[in-house]
């Protein structure tokens, strides 16, 4: 059985975080300073929730705001964001493009300045940190095979993103895309414990308008 559930638009109580063990790169421009790319959103990738599968449509970005968006390391709010993308507008310090395989980050980093920034653009460097993840709300996804044991997820609209990491443990070891942290594990849970009495409810609902209908038959037929 399939749900499709779309979620009103000022609900963001459930938030979520992905990982992507996707390539990150840094890049140092004499004549515009020091940068960092990588692709924090992948479309169409499995990722292995250990309670389901999951992935993200093509289409989940096509609405989404990406008006505030911050650049942080390993999702830690506490620290000034090492970038920023306001409107995606051309002076922000980290612009975000929407391509064929994900969304693509191109961050400019403070090196000079920024003890921080200067740590993280040599840990990619040398290859310490060579993963990327992200907080978003999801506003819409499709569900399959819900009676099954390894149900299926597709995200297909995401209403916003918040933040992009740079994350050092972007993956377990036998999957290229990993949910990693507890809290993460814990909403995917209660998310699937939640499609799971949809659907009952749903079937019950079902049962009991089945029911309804035939008592109704019968006493039409002892009517006559």
């Amino acid at each position: 059985m399939e749900i499709l559930r779309m979620t009103p638009a000022f609900k963001t109580d459930k938030d979520e975080l992905r990982s992507f063990d996707f390539e990150i790169r840094a890049e140092k421009d004499e004549a515009n300073g020091t940068f960092i790319e990588g692709v924090p959103i992948v479309f169409d990738k499995k990722c292995d929730m250990g309670l389901f599968e999951e992935y993200i449509s093509r289409e989940a970005l096509s609405k989404t705001d990406l008006k505030d968006v911050r650049f942080l390391v390993n999702h830690n709010t506490e620290m000034t964001p090492l970038a920023r993308s306001r409107n995606n507008n051309k002076n922000s310090t980290m612009q975000m493009e929407v391509k064929e395989d994900g969304m693509h980050i191109r961050v400019n980093l403070d090196t000079e300045n920024n003890t921080e920034a200067r740590n993280l653009y040599s840990a990619i460097q040398r290859g310490d940190v060579s993963g990327m993840s992200f907080m978003f709300c999801v506003r819409g996804d499709k569900w399959e095979n819900l009676d099954s044991d390894y149900p299926k997820r597709t995200i297909t609209d995401i209403e916003k993103v918040f933040e992009v990491s740079a994350v050092t443990f972007p993956a377990y070891e036998d999957t290229s895309i990993k949910a990693r942290s507890v809290s993460a594990l814990e909403s995917a849970r209660q998310e699937l414990e939640s499609k799971r009495a949809e659907e009952r409810k749903l079937e019950e609902a079902q049962r009991e308008n089945e029911e309804r209908g035939r008592s109704l038959k019968i006493l039409e037929l002892q009517a006559l």
